[in-house]
């Protein structure tokens, strides 16, 4: 029988995959400081599959309620085996239809939960509005996306349609999919008059999770939504102005077509510095060293700008054979500048410098 975290369960015919326990972990720290902020965690698991997640939020963070629901009635055997004891409690119950069905009807109960985790095959799309609606203003939404071709750039067109953004290809793409989902989501979220705060992003190599907290007004600006400009000519990046949009160009000599543009998405932090922080003593209280190394790379990349460049661009883009990375990080800071690891991709330097400044910095070493 298999073990993750405190949950003994059986797998069967249900969905489970052990390559993505670190979004479980990730999730189960952020519930267990809720609800030591809050006292309460009510949760609804969303596409529950073997029912896992479930057992977690109840054994490990203590949940009060948990709405197990799942739209594959095969596997009911299975997951009531699985449930039957947080069902026995009294703690929780087990449902069997498609998600949004499940949004709607606690809105329309005026039922709203502390912790929505929509964890969907696929674009996650048509859950990126609904799951609002069944969420506690200052709860927590846990979206996941598995289709990294429509949000790298290889599908626009596709992307028009999940998004309601271009998305083009360029170095740093993967922290773009990851843009894009919470850009929509603070969208939908605008329109309802409410706001969102990633509280962290996390790409896994071939998964995409986003966490983020519903707040009480609309915080959609010109300054944390917009545009991403990337030049094929000389690798640099803009955030350029919704008023320049017409007039976006690089002065660079090295191309001939003006820098391509990926957006609207969201521009502002990809994490909450401080929520990382307890993040981070909480897995050391509980033994989760495996965790550590993680968490604080992305706490030391939450306030950088929304691009990284892979240290083989830089290599490309400046004729040269590349220092180590920690000597060319250590040098931009002590240039003044910020720089580090992005857990995107750790052959990457994530900084506020520009290209031709690492490029610079790297030939001097």
């Amino acid at each position: 029988m298999p073990t993750e975290g405190k949950a003994n369960f059986i797998v069967g015919n249900a969905f489970y995959r052990l390559e993505t326990k670190i979004t479980r972990d990730l999730g189960i720290l952020a519930a267990i400081l809720y609800k030591s902020d809050t006292g309460t965690l009510r949760v609804i698991d969303g596409m529950t599959g073997c029912g896992v997640r479930a057992l977690r939020y109840w054994l490990e963070c203590d949940a009060d309620w948990i709405w197990a629901n799942d739209g594959n009635l095969d596997i009911e055997p299975i997951l009531s085996q699985n449930l039957q004891d947080l069902i026995g409690a009294g703690r929780g119950k087990i449902t069997y239809q498609e998600a949004n069905r499940v949004f709607f009807e606690c809105h329309s109960r005026k039922e709203y939960y502390d912790l929505v985790d929509v964890d969907c095959f696929g674009a996650p799309n048509p859950f990126l509005n609904s799951a609002l609606w069944a969420t506690k203003v200052g709860g927590l939404i846990y979206f996941t996306s598995t289709d990294g071709r429509t949000a790298t750039g290889h599908l626009p067109q596709v992307s028009l349609r999940v998004y309601a953004a271009y998305a083009r290809s360029h170095p740093s793409a993967h922290e773009q999919a990851l843009r894009l989902m919470i850009g929509n989501v603070q969208y939908h979220a605008a329109t309802l008059g409410l706001g969102i705060e990633p509280i962290f992003s996390l790409f896994t190599g071939s998964t995409y999770r986003v966490m983020v907290r519903l707040l009480s007004s609309s915080n959609l600006s010109e300054k944390n939504y917009g545009f991403l400009a990337y030049c094929h000519g000389c690798g640099e990046y803009q955030t350029p102005s919704w008023r320049k949009l017409g007039r976006v160009s690089c002065p660079c000599q090295h191309s001939k077509k003006p820098p391509i543009l990926s957006g609207p998405l969201w521009l502002g932090n990809l994490h909450q510095p401080q929520f990382l922080g307890r993040m981070i003593s909480l897995a050391e209280e509980l033994g989760w060293l495996d965790r550590l190394d993680l968490l604080k790379t992305m706490q030391a990349e939450a306030l950088l700008p929304p691009y990284f460049y892979p240290l083989s661009e830089i290599g490309k883009r400046g004729n040269m054979n590349l220092p180590k990375r920690s000597q060319l990080i250590s040098a931009l800071q002590s240039q003044g500048y910020q720089a580090t690891i992005p857990h995107f991709n750790p052959q990457g330097i994530k900084t506020d410098a520009s290209l031709a400044v690492c490029i610079e910095v790297g030939r001097s070493l």
